[in-house]
């Protein structure tokens, strides 16, 4: 037996302890990831995109990008072909489309309990929450810094949530742990507290490599090598600026064939042009560059064409979020990430406010929405978002992981089975009839309809008499009910003791550093 079969058993709840702990472990539903039975929504024709296309070419080859304080990736860059002037990269006309063929059209994010394995392309959408807040916020407590135990706190409710698939990243920011440090505890509590698949750390590329030497105690290093396991968020400094941060964290990640997600990102009006066109155009410029790159590193790593987008308040400056420009830059990036056949990312919960108020759900379920019908496959920050991402807030969380269902029974599309033509319920009820009792209804009634697991349906007088909670209380109280009922699942003792004994050898083997 290899040593990644050896390693990847145990890791799945291999042995008597790890089977005893499943056996006692709190039951839950999570659904597998969405399968879209529903078309794309697309707003370009072919003459937009040819057009769209072809300036971003011209941007690579007359204006390039810039690579900074990276010379290995500049000589990769004049190796492939490329004219390097300084730090500018100009990328010949065609070389990044040829050099982007390798990238996989979909991959498998495999997660240590492989029910939860992902399937990351195609039609697929897998749901992630929140990423990188420095700050939560809670009925409780109200808005503060994030601590470890807020963090360990939203991957126990992301592990509990019936409709997220992954575990995310970095949920919130540990701003308790020093910076150099924080990493690694943020990973252990995914790997202890979640089955669910999760990101790497990208901060710093020393802090990657930590992530795929996590992984290989996990999965076994063997695996590691031909599976990915990790996620992970590579930001472009845009406009057209790739730094040797995200890079280096790139590099490390690509030749270890663990997926990045290559996503400009895009304030518009600040870090692209007011204009969609203009804005499409920078960003597939950009994502061209990004994931030529990870080919250059590794031929056939998996990666992922990403685009945060959002507008400006022309007046204060303040992001704005869930507008029609964001839709459509979306809707349009959507149509050229297929095109090129890769995996898409974009959308989420976004939404400005500063409460889970009525400007949150506008703009959330505006956001949501965009995400299913643009073809999104992989959707970061799909719950917990709050004030422009400052903030993971734990009532808003459980609000939109609730709400992801929807998105699970829309994707679903229109059954036109025989069952679901129900003529012999139209025939029974007949003229004047009603439908509650009939043989169709009664036989259909428990799944014909999505059902929040939150919001209240009572009638007013009911609600009154039970306190007339609003939809933040209830939320608060869910949280309290998924924390009560969490247990961790099953690991194999002699994993668990080598992953901490990793992080605790690497904190000890530096200062504290907070900057």
């Amino acid at each position: 037996m290899t040593e990644a079969t050896t390693a990847r058993k145990r890791g799945r709840g291999g042995g008597g302890a790890a089977r005893r702990a499943e056996r006692s472990s709190v039951s839950f539903d999570t659904a597998k990831y969405i399968e879209r039975n529903i078309p794309n929504f697309e707003v370009l024709d072919e003459a937009a995109l040819q057009v769209i296309e072809a300036n971003a070419e011209q941007v690579l080859e007359e204006i390039g990008v810039n690579f900074v304080d990276n010379p290995a990736a500049l000589q990769r860059w004049r190796d492939a072909g490329a004219e390097v002037t300084g730090e500018r990269v100009r990328i010949p006309k065609g070389l990044a489309r040829e050099l982007i063929k390798t990238a996989p059209s979909e991959f498998t994010q495999h997660a240590r309990n492989p029910e939860r394995n992902v399937v990351i392309g195609g039609k697929n959408l897998v749901l992630a929450p929140v990423y990188g807040p420095p700050f939560v916020r809670d009925t409780a407590g109200g808005r503060r810094y994030a601590t470890m135990a807020d963090f360990q706190k939203f991957v126990k409710l992301g592990y509990m949530s019936k409709w997220l698939h992954h575990s995310g990243g970095t949920v919130c920011e540990p701003t308790d742990i020093p910076v150099n440090k924080r990493h690694l505890d943020m990973l252990l509590a995914h790997m202890q507290l979640s089955d669910k698949p999760f990101m790497g750390s990208v901060t710093e590329p020393s802090r990657a490599q930590d992530s795929v030497d996590m992984c290989g105690i996990l999965f076994g290093k063997d695996f590691i090598q031909e599976n990915t396991v990790m996620t992970s968020l590579i930001n472009i400094n845009s406009p057209m600026t790739f730094d040797d941060v995200m890079m280096g964290a790139l590099e490390v990640y690509a030749t270890n064939n663990q997926a990045c997600i290559i996503s400009p990102f895009i304030v518009g009006g600040a870090m692209a042009p007011v204009s969609v066109a203009g804005t499409l155009t920078q960003v597939l410029a950009e994502v061209l560059a990004g994931v030529a790159y990870s080919q250059l590193c590794r031929k056939g790593a998996p990666v992922i064409f990403g685009a945060f987008v959002s507008s400006i308040d022309m007046n204060s400056g303040a992001p704005t979020f869930g507008t029609p420009e964001a839709s459509l830059v979306t809707y349009g990036a959507g149509q050229l990430a297929r095109r090129l056949g890769l995996p898409f990312r974009s959308a989420g919960s976004f939404c400005g406010s500063k409460l889970p108020d009525a400007q949150a759900a506008y703009e959330t379920a505006n956001s949501l929405n965009m995400g299913l019908l643009s073809g999104v496959n992989f959707m970061l920050h799909s719950c917990g978002w709050l004030e422009g991402g400052l903030v993971a807030d734990f009532e808003k969380f459980v609000m939109d992981a609730d709400q992801l269902g929807t998105l699970h029974q829309m994707a679903k599309g229109v059954d036109i089975s025989e069952d679901a033509q129900a003529m012999d319920a139209i025939r029974e009820v007949g003229p004047g009839g009603h439908y509650l009792g009939c043989a169709h209804t009664q036989a259909n009634f428990k799944t014909a309809f999505w059902k929040s697991d939150l919001f209240d349906y009572k009638p007013c007088e009911t609600w009154e008499d039970e306190g007339a909670r609003d939809t933040r209380t209830l939320a608060a109280t869910r949280v309290d009910t998924l924390i009560a009922q969490y247990q961790a699942p099953p690991l194999d003792p002699e994993i668990n003791a080598a992953l901490e004994a990793f992080v605790a050898e690497k904190k000890a083997s530096m200062p504290d550093a907070f900057i």
